[in-house]
């Protein structure tokens, strides 16, 4: 199989970079980003492989498309830059929920806009857009996630409907149980969470890149928005 160029976009940590260091042992070719030109250098070096990284900011949206203007031709786009956030509709920051608003909703459109000139139109080509389960399953503080996630899907259809013959797909993980975020909560947090799986076990990191490796790959897959959380709230 013929290595593939695919973009990261915040490829430099979690679940970006375990994407990126798969993809890059499998011989393909990876751009990751971060905010910082030095740290998105400094983790494609440890990569390896045919990686490069390169300073982009998607909460930035004016600046895009000078940032990408040196990404050649690409097989896929892996929109995965995503920021934590606690909002409740009684106590609503407006700066931080403009923040995050736009980084997902706008930042993820202008990146695909910006290079639409470098994706080919074929049907080999994906791009997945990272959510999250908040979209259905909301929790106190997740207002603005919540908002967002849902949002995500919608892009996704718009975009799968006006890029095709491109495949655009969603992807929205449930809680990660090795994740940095989660591995350091309190076991019996953890425990809770688990006791609401069918199978008794989270989602992993593995999981989710498989999973998006599938809606990236799969020629038969597009407009698609796929939960990755091991059943989680079935049970």
């Amino acid at each position: 199989m013929a290595a593939r160029r695919i973009l990261i976009v915040g490829g430099s940590s979690g679940i970006g970079l375990a994407l990126a260091n798969d993809l890059a042992n499998s011989g393909d070719e990876v751009i990751l980003t971060s905010r910082s030109l030095e740290s998105a250098e400094q983790v494609a070096a440890t990569v390896g492989g045919r990686t490069r990284g390169i300073a982009l900011d998607v909460a930035e949206p004016e600046g895009i498309a000078e940032q990408l203007k040196d990404v050649g031709g690409l097989d896929g786009v892996v929109l995965g830059a995503v920021e934590r956030d606690v909002s409740t509709v009684r106590d609503f920051d407006i700066t931080r929920a403009r923040h995050v608003v736009t980084m997902k909703l706008i930042g993820y459109t202008e990146t695909v806009h910006s290079l639409l000139d470098r994706l080919e139109p074929s049907v080999a080509t994906g791009i997945v857009l990272f959510g999250g389960r908040a979209k259905d399953a909301p929790y106190p503080g997740s207002a603005t996630v919540s908002t967002i996630n849902g949002g995500v899907d919608g892009l996704m259809n718009t975009m799968a409907l006006e890029l095709a013959p491109i495949r655009v797909n969603s992807l929205h993980p449930g809680i990660i149980g090795d994740s940095p975020f989660w591995a350091a909560k309190p076991s019996e947090v953890l425990e809770g969470y688990r006791s609401r799986t069918p199978g008794g076990e989270l989602a992993t990191t593995e999981d989710i890149v498989d999973a998006t490796k599938f809606l990236l790959f799969n020629k038969g897959v597009s407009a698609h928005s796929l939960n990755v959380d091991r059943g989680w709230r079935i049970s």
